[in-house]
């Protein structure tokens, strides 16, 4: 069958976590969809990381990588987004295993005037190293007794890995926190994303994706939350990259973007070419 997914990955120099992150990929239920790897600059190693997945897996894996110049994130996933073949583009990151039926979930319930809203669980460092290969394949890292055996604490945040079929959907409608674009789990139409523009690439780290998905709700589009039907498990890792200077701008940005119900921006996928000097 032809592909009719694409799932983009953001990563840098953490191939521990890209290939465990791959390996979830590789028993997705839904399998129509190729992997689109937006690396910020990683070393060669991540490089050889990807040649051995090709090799390995059925599915269809680009990379899509430019030189290290610090967090360009946004520049990167705007590449990304022009590399995917398909209609439809699923966004996690290179530190998020996926459950088997990820995928499908973002597919079943995919509409159009839509964006999809997902969710992590986020695991601590020590669960974080502990989870093997055949802990992803036999899905074994998404039971909750087996994690629990390893460490984890019990929570209400619990209820995103216990929560099946029905309780998933009750969650989804009665959760207070509201359908946002989430770099680590959401989804949505490439032909939207375009007329958005992508990701605003003055923005490091701190609230680009949400700023993202606010460009996409005053254009019309709406969020719908699946935060606890598409599940992925949050691997653990240092922000050596976050600061608060990037966090302000970012704010600052966001704030205009919701004030002025702005649906575009001059420094996305396309630039505007009177701001040659940025």
């Amino acid at each position: 069958m032809p592909i009719d997914t694409s799932i983009i990955l953001s990563t840098y120099n953490a191939e521990e976590w890209l290939e465990k992150v791959l390996w979830s990929y590789t028993v997705q239920s839904y399998p129509n969809f190729e992997i689109v790897i937006a690396d910020d600059g990683s070393n060669e190693t991540t490089k050889q990381l990807i040649e051995r997945f090709r090799k390995i897996t059925a599915f269809k894996i680009k990379h899509v990588w430019h030189p290290d110049r610090g967090f360009q994130k946004s520049e990167i996933l705007n590449k990304a987004i022009l590399a995917c073949e398909s209609d439809y583009i699923i966004m996690s990151d290179g530190d998020c295993i996926a459950r088997e039926d990820f995928v499908e979930v973002h597919v079943k319930y995919r509409n159009h005037g839509y964006f999809l809203s997902g969710g992590y669980f986020k695991l601590p460092m020590s669960i974080s190293k502990d989870i093997s290969k055949e802990d992803i394949l036999t899905g074994r890292c998404f039971n909750l007794d087996w994690l629990k055996s390893k460490g984890l604490k019990t929570t209400f945040k619990n209820s995103k890995i216990s929560a099946k079929t029905w309780k998933a959907l009750l969650l989804n409608k009665l959760t207070p926190t509201s359908p946002t674009w989430n770099g680590h789990n959401a989804s949505g139409w490439k032909r939207d994303i375009l007329e958005v523009n992508g990701f605003d690439e003055r923005m490091q780290y701190g609230g680009q994706d949400r700023e993202l998905g606010e460009r996409l709700v005053n254009l019309g589009i709406k969020g719908k939350q699946i935060r606890y039907s598409a599940i992925c498990l949050h691997l653990d890792h240092k922000r050596g990259y976050k600061n608060q200077e990037s966090i302000e701008k970012n704010r600052a940005i966001r704030k205009k973007t919701r004030d002025e119900g702005l649906t575009t921006t001059d420094f996305g996928i396309n630039k505007v070419s009177t701001h040659k000097s940025f």
